[in-house]
């Protein structure tokens, strides 16, 4: 079972849990809470056979998205993401803030900024892909954690970046995850000074993000505010 479909159950869990300690206190009908529970289950369970998660996905995506922070954070993560991939003259194709953003664009996932990454892809199959070219990927991969770390101290996103990172590092590359760990922090420290230092750019580009504009119109004010 998937890690959606996980986490459906978890809530459902929690409900139940809930449901004892103070369905008595608000006069809650027993069979409320268990019809919501086992309503959660099913769909948990049909999402994760029949829709791969996707599902689940768009609604644990719509719960987080009731948080302020939630969406500060996300927006502020794709940001790190975008910031650095322009810096590192990485092509942006589009972004998406949200899994229901994305399943509007029929992409998979939770949603995230897109590359043009023609370039990494043909090196991968080749099976020569160049240092330099790596580095700013990874550099990239990172920023988004570092953009959430930078202004509230931890990331909680990022766990499909850093995969991605290892998977090309030890399965491409046939390297060590120990080894790994030394180049994430390289990378994330690369990440972190090129966000610091465009500091001005990152804050306005977190803004016009927010607002859902083009990636032209975000290259524009990255320009105006570097």
């Amino acid at each position: 079972m998937n890690k959606t479909a996980l986490n459906l159950i978890a809530i459902s869990v929690f409900l139940m849990t809930m449901s004892v300690l103070l369905g008595p206190a608000i006069n809650l009908p027993p069979a409320v809470p268990a019809i919501a529970v086992l309503t959660l289950l099913g769909i948990a369970t049909l999402d994760s056979f029949r829709f791969e998660g996707k599902g689940g996905t768009l609604v644990l995506g719509l719960l987080a998205n009731l948080s302020p922070e939630h969406r500060d954070r996300v927006v502020r993560h794709e940001a790190g993401h975008f910031l650095v991939a322009y810096l590192l003259e990485i092509p942006i194709t589009g972004y998406t803030l949200s899994p229901w953003e994305a399943f509007q664009q029929g992409k998979p996932g939770v949603g995230g900024v897109s590359f043009s990454d023609a370039e990494l892809a043909s090196q991968l199959e080749e099976g020569k892909l160049s240092a330099q070219l790596f580095d700013r990927y990874c550099a990239v991969w990172m920023a988004g954690g570092v953009g959430e770390t930078l202004v509230y101290g931890n990331a909680e996103g990022g766990a499909d970046d850093l995969q991605k990172l290892r998977t090309i590092w030890t399965e491409q590359l046939g390297r060590t995850l120990k080894e790994c760990a030394t180049k994430e922090r390289s990378a994330a420290l690369q990440a972190r000074t090129l966000i610091k230092q465009n500091w001005s750019a990152y804050e306005a580009l977190v803004a016009a993000m927010a607002e859902r504009n083009s990636v032209s119109y975000c290259y524009d004010i990255i320009k105006q505010n570097g």
